[in-house]
């Protein structure tokens, strides 16, 4: 898909080129036959003054000093353009970073810890083959990807004690088709204490029941070997009898708080931590997935790691910026359940397990 990206932004670019040439030799053209004709007007007004002629080097000197003016008047032009084009996304309600990306096809635009980062898209890393045309919007709020008429997306939700009580049957009925249950957290002060999620239980026998697919996450703030390792094992010892049939999830994050354990680490060793996580949940059987944001796989950790790991990507808009692949994509964190009280995280998946 970046492929085709690249070359239709090539066929853009020279179009536009060509345009651009087209404009400053036409304009340099117009200001040639301004003097020209200026030269003309004035032989014409004074008789006895000899027919205007010009050497090549005049000539081409005119031609020079023309096409530098016009390219001047296409450049300011085109200046122009790009900031109306700022100034009314910006009045529109988007976002800086949103305004920006449009200006860099090749690139992902996203801010991390108060900078803003251009990171080049990389042919070598797998990507999707979504298309905009086939992510449809319901009323709802929902999204669902079609292909030739047909809904090939899987809606899900995931979970955690926030959400309280749930009736699961009241979800299924929603077509809720898969749920991820929170197996709990650590904590994050200096201490990190693994504290599981009180509602873990209750969540894991109501979906599953209700004839909905069960997966499970993890929050980490894991900031060393043994840390990751300890948060896998627990995990596994506490899914063990249970009908986990969805992959096991390690959700990274870069937590708003100031004593947020993970912030400070390293993309080696973010990356490091989740290589500890993921392999010993391959050891025990399971599937394996990663959840995080734009900023965490473009920024805070090397995607490159994962390529045979799937993906959970967390992205509340409606456009397929992101143009790796994922088979996941948590689409809101606002979402309205019934069965559920309040808010839920609403996703959408490509692939089943």
């Amino acid at each position: 898909m970046n492929r085709k990206k690249k070359e239709i932004t090539f066929y853009i670019m020279t179009i536009l080129a060509c345009l651009a040439a087209m404009t400053v030799v036409v304009v340099a053209a117009l200001l040639i036959y301004d003097k020209i004709r200026q030269k003309d007007d004035a032989v014409e007004a004074n008789a006895d003054i000899d027919a205007v002629m010009y050497s090549e080097d005049e000539v081409n000197l005119m031609l020079a000093e023309a096409v530098a003016q016009a390219d001047l008047n296409a450049r300011e032009e085109a200046s122009d353009s790009i900031l109306t084009q700022i100034q009314q996304s910006l009045e529109g309600g988007t976002s800086t970073v949103g305004t920006l990306r449009p200006f860099y096809p090749n690139h992902i635009v996203v801010v991390s810890n108060g900078r803003f980062h251009f990171v080049p898209i990389r042919d070598d890393l797998k990507q999707h083959s979504l298309l905009q045309e086939n992510l449809q919007v319901l009323e709802t709020g929902e999204l669902q990807y079609v292909e030739n008429g047909e809904v090939i997306s899987h809606k899900g939700i995931d979970v955690s004690r926030y959400q309280g009580d749930i009736d699961w049957n009241k979800v299924a009925a929603q077509g809720v088709e898969y749920a991820f249950i929170r197996v709990g957290v650590r904590g994050y002060g200096q201490e990190g204490k693994l504290v599981l999620d009180e509602k873990f239980l209750d969540n894991v026998k109501g979906a599953t029941a209700a004839g909905i697919k069960v997966g499970v996450y993890f929050f980490s703030q894991a900031i060393t070997d043994e840390e990751a390792l300890e948060e896998a094992d627990l995990v596994l010892e506490t899914i063990a009898g249970l009908n986990v049939t969805y992959p096991i999830v390690y959700d990274v994050e870069k937590t708003g708080a100031a004593d947020g354990r993970m912030n400070q680490l390293s993309v080696e060793e973010r990356t490091r931590m989740a290589h500890i996580f993921i392999d010993r949940i391959k050891e025990a059987g399971y599937t394996p997935m990663i959840y995080a944001n734009m900023e965490m796989w473009s920024v805070l950790i090397n995607m490159a790691e994962f390529e045979d790991v799937d993906k959970w990507f967390a992205y509340y808009d409606t456009d397929l910026y992101f143009p790796y692949e994922y088979a996941i994509w948590q689409y809101s964190d606002t979402g309205r359940i019934d069965g559920i009280g309040g808010d839920v995280d609403l996703n959408i998946s490509f692939k089943e397990w």
